[in-house]
C-alpha cells in the first residue's frame, strides 16, 4: 500500500478531526495530494488538493473556511485538519497523489489511499 489513510472516527456535530496519509517510501514528496470523499450513494467529491510544497491550495466550496490541507514532506504526510464539522460531510475520505504533476491532482492518474470513515452525527 502506497499511500495509508487515518484518523477518521466518530463526531459530534461542530466538533474537529485531523486525517492523515502517509506515503512512508516517499513515493511522492514531490507531487500534488489531496483528498476526496465518498458519502453513501452518493459520487466520489473533491474535497482539498495541495502543491508539492505547500504553497498551492485548492479547497471545495463546501469545506472553505473549515478544512485545512498540509502536508510534511520529510514525514511523507498529508494532513486534512476538520473544524466545524457537519453531519454532511459524513463519507469515507481518500487521500490521493498525483502520478506526474507537482501542482495538479487528477484522479485518474493518481494513486489512492484505502479511505477512512468519518461519521459527524447531529
Amino acid at each position: 500500500v502506497q499511500l495509508q489513510a487515518c484518523g477518521g472516527g466518530l463526531v459530534q456535530a461542530g466538533g474537529s478531526l485531523r486525517l492523515s496519509c502517509v506515503d512512508s517510501e516517499h513515493h511522492f514528496d514531490s507531487y500534488a495530494k489531496g483528498w476526496f470523499r465518498q458519502a453513501p450513494g452518493k459520487e466520489r467529491e473533491f474535497v482539498a488538493t495541495i502543491s508539492w510544497d505547500g504553497a498551492l491550495r485548492y479547497y471545495a466550496d463546501s469545506v472553505k473556511g473549515r478544512f485545512i490541507i498540509t502536508r510534511d514532506n520529510p514525514k511523507g504526510t498529508v494532513y486534512l485538519q476538520m473544524n466545524s464539522l457537519r453531519s454532511e460531510d459524513t463519507a469515507v475520505y481518500y487521500c490521493a497523489a498525483d502520478r506526474q504533476s507537482g501542482v495538479e491532482l487528477v484522479p485518474g492518474r493518481s494513486a489512492w489511499g484505502q479511505g477512512t470513515q468519518v461519521t459527524v452525527s447531529s
